[in-house]
């Protein structure tokens, strides 16, 4: 178990709501070490987990679970503890966790998927949206190949970086900046959005929230109002709710620890 700090007892902001998906414990990009310190300085009444918070598929082909894993997982059930409402929402990677639907773990819900309602009244679908993802419904074996090659851009990420912090210069996504510029990817995203955007509509929704494409966005898709929460491994981005009801991205992957704001852009990649 970590060792806690005051930033436990007196978080710099306190929010409505937070949202993160795509930590991947149990994978060698996941930068848990940097979720734990977000969750030092930020505290919310609920916390919404969604999707891929675990990462099964990494465990089965190499156990790597490092103390920061288990110091996220002993920080978030502290907080369930202490009163936050928790929900987990399974996504593909700890898809382990769907047949638990219902069930009530150490303060933590989980859940299919569930609609929040913000502070202003506006209802929003939370979903992980791996389901509306067709490589990995339909082709799983081009998805587990997808996923060797994204553990190798993460690896060649940290490298890069690691010479960029020598020379004083701050973080930069090389795997970001390449799913950017590939056009079947923006293409795959913006799928991905309009489907979200169709399946928030179908529950009567005004929004919806989910994770799974490894990319932080606030955006309208057709009126409706799409936001994903990015991730653990690259971007290391939250979905935060305010009091009054409005959103905001929060960064938290340069050491200067500056808020990002979100990216309007139509143009995505696909995780």
């Amino acid at each position: 178990m970590g060792i806690e700090t005051a930033g436990d007892e007196s978080p710099d902001r306190r929010f409505r709501t937070l949202f993160i998906s795509d930590v991947h414990l149990g994978a060698r990009g996941s930068q848990a070490n940097l979720l734990v310190d977000f969750l030092r300085h930020h505290d919310a009444d609920t916390i919404y987990l969604v999707g891929d918070i675990v990462d099964g598929w990494a465990l089965r082909s190499s156990w790597h679970w490092p103390q920061s894993h288990n110091d996220l997982v002993q920080k978030m059930l502290r907080k369930a503890r202490k009163g936050a409402k928790v929900v987990y929402v399974p996504g593909n990677h700890d898809e382990f966790l769907r047949g638990y639907y219902g069930t009530h773990f150490g303060g933590i819900d989980v859940v299919e998927n569930i609609v929040h309602t913000g502070a202003d009244g506006k209802r929003y679908l939370v979903i992980h949206g791996d389901i509306f993802d067709l490589v990995v419904q339909n082709a799983r074996w081009l998805a587990h190949l997808g996923d060797k090659a994204y553990d190798f851009a993460i690896q060649m990420n940290r490298l890069v970086n690691f010479f960029r912090r020598m020379f004083g210069v701050r973080y930069w996504s090389l795997s970001q900046w390449a799913k950017q510029k590939v056009k079947n990817a923006v293409n795959y995203i913006g799928a991905f959005e309009t489907a979200l955007a169709a399946e928030a509509r179908r529950h009567g929704a005004d929004g919806v929230i989910c994770g799974h494409i490894h990319y932080a966005t606030i955006r309208d898709e057709q009126g409706i109002r799409y936001m994903n929460c990015g991730d653990w491994v690259e971007s290391c981005t939250a979905l935060a709710e305010n009091e009054d009801g409005s959103f905001e991205i929060i960064t938290w992957a340069d050491p200067m620890r500056l808020q990002a704001p979100a990216p309007q852009v139509a143009a995505r990649a696909a995780a």
